[in-house]
C-alpha cells in the first residue's frame, strides 16, 4: 500500500491538466485534479473554444456578404442579417459542451475532482482550500498546470464593458461601432476578424515597428494585405497605448515608441486589450520552496519540466506544464508537456521538442506556422557553423482546389537546409492553413528530408498540394544531394 493519498495530484484542470490526468490513469496512476474556477481552464472557457465559435459564425457572415465572390461561383444571395446574442449563445453552448465532456471523461476514468485553490504546502503535499475548508493531501508526484491570465499593460484601466480583455470579448456582449484593439498578435488578429465581419470599425495599435511581429515577414506582409488593408482597419505601429480610460467615449493616449512623446488621443466606443498573457503561478506555495518566479512570474523548469529552485536544483516530485512555464503558450503545448511528465514519472523519461509544435491564427484566411522564421533560421545558422539556409514559396493561386473554391489568396513558405534537406520552418497563409501545417510539423518531428517528402503522394485536387509543390521545389534546390 502507498503511503500517499494519490500517485499524482494535478493543480489546474485546463487542457494540459486534463490531458495529463487521462494519460496518468491509462498508466495506472491514482490521480486527483484540483481546480478553483471552471473546469477546462482558459482554452475551454475563455480562449480557443469560444473564440473559434465566434470566428466560425462571423466567418459565415463575411462569406455570405461577399457578393462578388459568390457571384464568381454563380450564386446570388439576398441581404444577410445576424443576431449578436444568438452568435454569443452559440459560443456559450460550444463551451458548455466541451466543459461537460471534459468533466465526464475524468469521472468515467475515476479521476477525483477537487474544487478549491490548490497550493504546495510541503514536499509532496497539496492543501486544497475551498468552501468546505482546508483539505491536506499527499501525492508521490505533483503537477502544476495553473495556466495564464491576460496581460494588462500599465496605464490601462479595465471595466469589463468599454475596456476589456479577451476574457470578456469571447462573451460578445456588444458590438461597438468603433473599437480599438491593442496588439496585433493572434488574439488581436482573430478579434479584428470577428469584429470587422460583424460591422465594427477597427483601429489596431501595435507597439513594435511591424504588425504581426511573431510571424515570418513574408507571411505578415501578405496577411496584412488580405486581413487588414481591404477591411479598412486603421493601424498604428511603433506606438504605445500609454493610457486607456474606460467610459463613453474610451480615451486612449498614444505615445511614439521611439520619442516617448504623446502623439494623439483617440476617442473610441470600446477597447480590447490583446497584449498577450502572463502566468497565473503566484500563490501556489512555490516561493516557500525556494522557487524564484522572477518579475514575469514564469515557473522555471528543466527539460523534463521539473520545477527548479533559485539555484537551479530540481525539486523532487514537483513538475509544471502549460502557459505558466512560458515555453509556447498554446493549449496543445500544455497537452504534450502533461503527457511527457506522466511518462517521466513512470520511469520513461520524455521531453518536448518545442521547435516542431505548430501554431495558428484562425482568421479568414488562416495563418499557421511551425519552426523558425527565415530571419531566425539564418541567425541560428550563423551561430552553428554557418550552414546554408534556403526558402521556397508556393502560392494558392496555382492550386486547383483553391481555384475551385474561389479562395486563391495564400502562400506557403518552406525554410530548409539544402545540404541535408532538413526542414527548419514552414509558414502558411491561406484557406485551411491551420490544418495544412500539421503535415510539415509531423515531417519535422520525424526528421523527414524534403527529398523524401518530394516523393510522398498527395491527393489531387486538394490544398495539400500547396505543400507538395513546396517539397518538390525544395528538393529541386539541391536538398540531400
Amino acid at each position: 500500500m502507498s503511503d500517499f493519498n494519490y500517485d499524482l495530484i494535478i493543480i489546474g484542470a485546463g487542457v494540459g491538466g486534463h490531458g495529463a490526468a487521462l494519460h496518468a490513469v491509462s498508466c495506472g496512476l491514482k490521480t486527483a485534479i484540483v481546480e478553483a474556477a471552471e473546469m477546462g481552464g482558459t482554452c475551454v472557457n475563455r480562449g480557443c473554444i469560444p473564440s473559434k465559435a465566434l470566428l466560425a459564425a462571423s466567418g459565415k457572415v463575411r462569406e455570405l456578404q461577399d457578393a462578388q465572390h459568390l457571384q464568381s461561383l454563380g450564386l446570388t444571395v439576398g441581404p444577410v442579417a445576424f443576431d449578436r446574442q444568438a452568435i454569443a449563445d452559440h459560443a456559450t453552448k460550444v463551451v458548455t459542451q466541451q466543459r461537460e465532456g471534459l468533466i465526464g471523461s475524468l469521472k468515467r476514468l475515476g479521476v477525483d475532482i477537487l474544487h478549491g485553490w490548490g497550493s504546495v504546502t510541503a514536499p509532496q503535499t497539496v492543501t486544497v482550500t475551498g468552501d468546505g475548508g482546508e483539505q491536506v493531501l499527499t501525492a508521490k508526484d505533483i503537477l502544476l498546470a495553473p495556466g495564464s491570465v491576460p496581460f494588462v499593460p500599465p496605464g490601462a484601466e479595465i471595466d469589463g464593458k468599454t475596456v476589456f480583455t479577451s476574457d470578456h470579448a469571447v462573451k460578445l456582449e456588444s458590438l461597438p461601432n468603433w473599437i480599438a484593439i491593442v496588439g496585433s498578435g493572434y488574439i488581436g488578429l482573430e478579434f479584428a476578424d470577428v469584429y470587422s465581419a460583424l460591422g465594427c470599425e477597427i483601429t489596431m495599435i501595435e507597439a513594435l515597428d511591424v504588425l504581426m511581429p511573431g510571424f515570418d515577414p513574408d507571411i505578415a506582409k501578405i496577411a496584412e494585405r488580405t486581413l487588414l488593408t481591404p477591411r479598412d482597419i486603421e493601424t498604428y505601429r511603433g506606438v504605445f497605448a500609454t493610457k486607456i480610460i474606460p467610459g463613453s467615449p474610451v480615451l486612449i493616449e498614444l505615445t511614439d515608441a521611439k520619442t516617448k512623446e504623446v502623439i494623439e488621443t483617440l476617442e473610441v466606443d470600446a477597447c480590447l486589450i490583446a497584449t498577450g498573457r502572463i502566468p497565473a503561478a503566484r500563490n501556489l506555495g512555490l516561493e516557500a520552496l525556494g522557487v524564484d518566479l522572477g518579475r514575469r512570474g514564469f515557473v522555471p523548469v528543466n527539460d523534463h519540466l521539473a520545477v527548479l529552485q533559485a539555484d537551479g536544483t530540481a525539486i523532487p516530485h514537483l513538475y509544471a506544464i502549460g502557459d505558466a512555464t512560458g515555453k509556447l503558450m498554446l493549449a496543445h503545448t500544455a497537452s504534450a508537456q502533461g503527457m511527457a511528465v506522466v511518462e517521466t514519472i513512470c520511469d520513461r523519461p520524455r521531453t518536448v521538442d518545442y521547435n516542431v509544435i505548430p501554431a495558428a491564427a484562425f482568421t479568414h484566411p488562416e495563418v499557421s506556422f511551425v519552426g523558425l522564421t527565415e530571419p531566425a533560421a539564418k541567425q541560428q545558422a550563423k551561430g552553428n557553423g554557418n550552414y546554408p539556409v534556403k526558402a521556397v514559396r508556393t502560392y494558392f493561386k496555382a492550386n486547383a482546389k483553391a481555384i475551385a473554391e474561389g479562395e486563391t489568396d495564400g502562400i506557403a513558405k518552406l525554410i530548409f537546409r539544402p545540404d541535408t534537406g532538413e526542414i527548419l520552418g514552414a509558414h502558411i497563409f491561406g484557406l485551411h492553413a491551420a490544418d495544412l501545417i500539421q503535415e510539415a510539423a509531423n515531417a519535422m518531428a520525424q526528421k523527414v528530408s524534403v527529398t523524401d517528402l518530394a516523393f510522398s503522394i498527395h491527393t489531387h485536387p486538394t490544398l495539400s498540394e500547396v505543400l507538395d509543390e513546396a517539397f518538390k521545389r525544395a528538393a529541386g534546390a539541391g536538398a540531400g544531394h
